[in-house]
């Protein structure tokens, strides 16, 4: 009988991951594929959480995740009309029939919206927790199944590109693949630029420099290919953090890493030349939905309008001049729009996340692995403030697999028994002497 424990629960997150980088890259709402993802992340995390584990979860990420859905219930529960008398202006109220008193509200102003978004927050809570719960060798063991995620979009944005510039596939999933496996470039550039620093890692610390320069080359070239300028501007700083974060530590002579600062410097000559004066942010641009959205937010501040009702409620806020064909569907600032649809609270839990995240950052300075999902963590934040990366079920999971490298506990437990040496004494017992480790 082998003493070997189980590794059934890493190949079912694993999968889990691998499937929402296939078919998770859409934003539109409703998607059968997005519920899909959904409910396989909740089943599976309930798998590996009817399995006893000696890993803890951090007591202040529970509570802030705790806190989160309950504000997302709290703004589907029917409370007193009354509660809501000068907190929002009237065009957000609903029109009673013939009269009709109204005696109840909610705080949503699409319930079905935000019960949709209670959904996804769930599904990545579930998703992150239950890869808190693996042992460290299997969260390692995930991200396998994260490159092969990436490859394959990788591939489908090299043979789009190879065809065409403007190259669109629609009918394979329930929205229009026009960049990789996503709808939209920048979501893919996305995928591409929080791969850079995991790619670094392999290649300076598993003993993989080769391969790891040819996949941060063809990373690099395909950000450069999919024309997202916030995309190539993250890519390039991404990778130069990278190199210098990760390679403190790492067994690579310096001529290596002289060799892939060179290769970058070529890269930015390419880089620059996507990026030009034109169409940075023309009128009609994402400056004008800040600033529409900002208002939203002080008519709101209190009770927000509701997760997932960000195009509903814009309307109001929206200038005549600035009405089109095209129509606002996202804030394009993933703060902005938490703001507007979540209120004080949804900007206190945002500072609450901010505040882990950087405290944690002291402590995991000795552990490549979490360093570079703290850096690819760290970029993803950077481009939800011109964009809205986080609202494909694709990089929320991986986004969700990432924050759980940061926060397991297990990587500072392993570290403390590295840092121990274990002695045995004439009597037979085991005695622990610290020991110093090179930094």
């Amino acid at each position: 009988m082998s003493d070997r424990p189980s590794e059934w629960d890493k190949y079912l997150l694993g999968s889990v991951l691998f499937i929402s980088l296939l078919i998770g890259g859409g934003t539109a709402s409703g998607l059968f594929t997005d519920t899909l993802i959904e409910i396989a992340a909740i089943v599976s995390a309930a798998a590996v959480f009817s399995q006893t584990s000696g890993q803890r979860i951090p007591r202040p990420v529970l509570w802030l995740l705790i806190f989160a859905v309950a504000l997302v219930i709290l703004q589907i529960v029917p409370l007193p009309a009354a509660v809501f008398n000068g907190l929002r202006p009237e065009l957000l109220f609903a029109v009673p029939w013939l009269g009709e008193e109204i005696r109840f509200r909610f705080v949503s102003v699409g319930v079905g919206r935000t019960i949709e978004c209670l959904l996804y927050l769930v599904a990545s809570a579930a998703f992150f927790f239950g890869v808190l719960r693996l042992r460290t060798e299997q969260v390692h063991g995930i991200l396998p199944f994260f490159f092969m995620g990436v490859i394959c979009n990788g591939l489908a944005g090299a043979i789009q590109y190879s065809l065409s510039d403007d190259i669109a596939i629609e009918g394979l999933l329930p929205f229009t693949i026009n960049a990789g496996l996503f709808a939209n470039q920048n979501h893919f550039a996305a995928l591409l630029f929080v791969s850079i620093p995991f790619v670094v890692y392999y290649g300076l610390f598993r003993g993989h420099l080769l391969s790891g320069s040819l996949g941060l080359v063809t990373l690099l070239l395909l950000l450069l290919a999919a024309g997202s300028r916030a995309g190539v501007l993250i890519g390039l700083a991404i990778t130069a953090l990278s190199i210098v974060f990760l390679s403190a530590r790492s067994k690579v002579s310096g001529f290596s890493v002289l060799a892939i600062f060179i290769g970058l410097s070529a890269y930015t000559i390419g880089a620059w030349s996507k990026i030009d004066a034109e169409a940075v942010d023309p009128t009609f641009g994402r400056g004008e939905f800040a600033r529409t959205t900002i208002e939203g937010i002080k008519e709101n501040l209190i009770t927000g309008v509701g997760f997932g009702n960000f195009q509903k409620a814009y309307q109001i806020y929206e200038k005549e001049g600035m009405i089109f064909k095209k129509y606002v569907n996202h804030a394009h600032n993933d703060y902005l729009e938490l703001a507007f649809e979540g209120g004080i609270i949804a900007i206190l839990l945002m500072f609450f996340y901010f505040i882990l995240l950087f405290a944690r950052l002291v402590r995991i300075r000795r552990d490549p692995l979490q360093k570079a999902a703290f850096l690819s963590v760290f970029f993803l934040l950077i481009h939800s403030l011109v964009d809205y990366p986080l609202r494909t079920e694709a990089l929320a999971m991986t986004f969700a697999y990432m924050n759980a490298i940061i926060f397991h506990k297990g990587f500072a437990d392993s570290l403390a028994q590295e840092n121990e040496l274990i002695e045995i004494d004439h009597n037979g017992n085991k005695l622990s002497v610290p020991i110093r480790t090179s930094s």
